[in-house]
């Protein structure tokens, strides 16, 4: 994807709106769902003058990292939606499906703990280590000296640590045709789970963990802070998860936040986000929440993983895009 000229004036409409439109000054009735997660960490801050706030909410620079990977050729998908008032931000390419790594965990969390609140899954069902074809692409229970864990420790392991082995146990359990199921009922029509966690993957074996649209997993990190993936209880549990991932080296490296311990921010930010890489592709989804505003966010990258500095490269369009949201949300 190149961004022309014209394709950067349409992004730039929407993220740095003219004074009066409706991104801009006197917010409508905030959406009470999302303030039971979310809206007491701002309810006491001091929003910016309009012309202010207005200047502030650029994305020029996201804009012109973007455009430097799109011109060597990467492919890019990107979508940002303002929680308070359900509209887009940003966005480019975000109903493109393209693979996305580890992200493809969310919906198993999702059916997991779908499976906890209706009784059908015990969190305390123990799940043998032998019982999972060895994997060791990432993670920590490879590692551990515990042959057993619950599945609700699968489910904590797999999300703060991506951890590939507790996660290939939680779908073993569960199902693949489960999971889809859940997707399907999700209304995600462009995403897509197909396979376990593999070291290699061999001709016969899907291309990819998990494919999936920056649009859908804006929209499914926005359905976890609004309580309404599945229902309040479960969109609760599946943001607990997530609010326990350790990896912020992307765009949650701009939020300046503990990655071991950032659940109860004392500056009122909230956030929960999930990552995902493979061989030149890195993938980032989450929400963040400040003072003046909160977005759901999601950025795909896949690029051509040749040096070092193709890789800086894309990771640096991340820091950037999480400096504008903090900007945004602050």
């Amino acid at each position: 994807m190149h961004l022309t000229r014209a394709d950067r004036r349409s992004f730039l409409t929407l993220a740095n709106p003219p004074e009066g439109s409706p991104l801009v000054g006197t917010p409508p009735e905030p959406n009470r769902a999302a303030e039971s997660q979310r809206g007491s960490r701002r309810s006491t801050s001091r929003r910016l003058p309009k012309r202010a706030a207005a200047g502030r909410r650029s994305f020029v620079a996201t804009l012109k990292a973007l455009d430097d990977l799109a011109s060597s050729g990467a492919k890019i998908s990107v979508s940002i939606t303002d929680l308070d008032r359900g509209t887009a931000v940003l966005s480019g390419d975000d109903f493109v499906t393209l693979p996305i790594g580890g992200l493809g965990i969310v919906p198993l969390l999702i059916e997991v703990a779908a499976g906890f609140e209706s009784g059908r899954l015990d969190p305390l069902e123990i799940i043998e280590r032998s019982s999972v074809e060895p994997v060791g692409v990432a993670g920590v229970w490879q590692h551990l000296k515990a042959p057993a864990l619950p599945l609700a420790d699968l489910a904590v392991l797999t999300a703060s640590t991506g951890d590939a082995l507790a996660a290939n146990a939680l779908l073993a359990r569960v199902g693949l045709p489960a999971v889809r199921a859940r997707i399907e009922e999700l209304g995600l029509e462009r995403s897509a789970l197909l396979d376990r966690f593999r070291d290699e993957r061999g001709p016969d074996d899907a291309p990819h963990f998990a494919l999936g649209s920056a649009r859908e997993l804006a929209q499914i990190f926005a359905a976890l802070v609004n309580s309404q993936a599945v229902s309040a209880g479960v969109s609760a549990q599946v943001a607990e998860w997530l609010s326990l991932n350790h990896d912020l080296s992307l765009v949650a490296s701009a939020t300046g936040l503990d990655p071991f311990s950032h659940d109860n921010d004392e500056h009122g930010l909230l956030f929960i986000n999930k990552t995902g890489r493979d061989a030149g592709i890195r993938v980032e989804a989450g929400v963040l929440a400040g003072p003046r505003a909160g977005v759901a966010y999601a950025l795909i990258v896949c690029f051509d993983d040749l040096s070092i500095m193709h890789r800086m490269r894309a990771h640096e369009a991340f820091r950037t895009l999480g400096t504008d949201l903090m900007e945004y949300v602050f």
